[in-house]
């Protein structure tokens, strides 16, 4: 690994109900370096769940958890409990524009209350050693030019080096979470323009990217690429990431390798009363683009939700792919 990369120079985004800790598991399976989120966690839940919300099998490292909050002094006893817990960074959540979010005060609401940001990422960074960044937008409703998003980032940069932008704007009302994702069009150029007017800070892009030579081309604009959905559907392009993104001298890992290793934690899992269909529904895509994906796909859907579904579903749905070496 080259020295002095920067740690988020490449990450998986943290996404509801995908990046649980099976999925994790599964990507690290891929690459050593890949920063990999969370799922966002509101500090709320933490603070008051019956059970252990932080669970991850340190193997998963690095990971970054995200956070989703507006209370300062909540999110800075979760922070410490995220760092005790041995995660490598912590993640304030600016970005997410669902209604749901609004109303809890946290997520893309939050780029319209800089101030309160900054309390909340001062309140978090002198809770901890470990690194506190902010996932967020370029903008929100109309409050979307260029000086607006100066605007936040000035007022919070005193207490964070790393921003992680979500190069599209934000609607908090009229559009799904699912279209804010899609509908408010890319702006990377802005992106970049923040990492030229603001250098001594870590600047990572997110939104839209899907090959290695896109997340090359950023590279040579910002510090660090943020991939989200292709990363999921598409695991495969996690195999590539340790040479062609962090210079590591390794060869390529494949689908067919990082699903084998995937199987002694399957069966330790599935010994703890985890049901089989929670792991490897975060695998279906592990052979896009392959002779037999579909069989492997349909295999695993129809088969590792039925009780008593064990490693057995798995061999089995392998022999469909079993000629491929990718």
């Amino acid at each position: 690994m080259q020295k002095n990369v920067y740690s988020g120079r490449f990450s998986v985004a943290p996404m509801l109900d995908w990046t649980t800790r099976h999925c994790r598991y599964f990507h690290r399976q891929f690459s050593q370096h890949a920063l990999l989120y969370t799922e966002m966690i509101t500090a709320p839940a933490i603070i008051h769940a019956k059970y252990d919300l932080l669970e991850y099998n340190p193997a998963e490292n690095p990971v970054a958890l995200q956070l989703g909050g507006s209370d300062p002094k909540q999110l800075a006893h979760c922070a410490k409990l995220v760092e005790e817990r041995g995660y490598a960074e912590v993640n304030l959540n600016v970005g997410c524009p669902s209604d749901r979010v609004q109303n809890g005060m946290f997520g893309a609401c939050l780029m319209g209350k800089a101030d309160l940001v900054a309390d909340c990422i001062k309140a978090m960074q002198d809770a901890v050693q470990i690194p506190v960044t902010v996932k967020h937008r370029i903008g929100i409703n109309d409050l979307d030019n260029y000086e607006f998003l100066c605007d936040f980032i000035e007022k919070v940069q005193p207490y964070s080096n790393d921003f992680i932008v979500h190069a599209r704007k934000a609607w908090l009302s009229g559009l799904s979470p699912k279209e804010n994702r899609e509908i408010p069009p890319l702006d990377y150029e802005r992106v970049y323009q923040l990492k030229r007017d603001f250098s001594h800070l870590n600047i990572s892009i997110n939104g839209g990217i899907k090959t290695i030579e896109e997340i090359k081309h950023h590279l040579q604009f910002v510090d660090g690429v943020m991939v989200g959905r292709e990363a999921y559907q598409n695991p495969s392009l996690l195999g590539e990431i340790d040479s062609q993104i962090f210079g590591e001298n390794r060869p390529l890992v494949t689908a067919r390798e990082a699903v084998e290793k995937m199987l002694p934690y399957i069966e330790k899992e599935l010994a703890k009363g985890v049901y089989l269909n929670h792991i490897v529904r975060h695998m279906l895509g592990a052979f896009q683009n392959c002779k037999g994906a579909r069989q492997w796909r349909r295999h695993l859907s129809e088969n590792a939700c039925k009780a008593g579904a064990n490693i057995s579903v798995m061999e089995d749905a392998l022999k469909f792919v079993e000629n491929t070496t990718f």
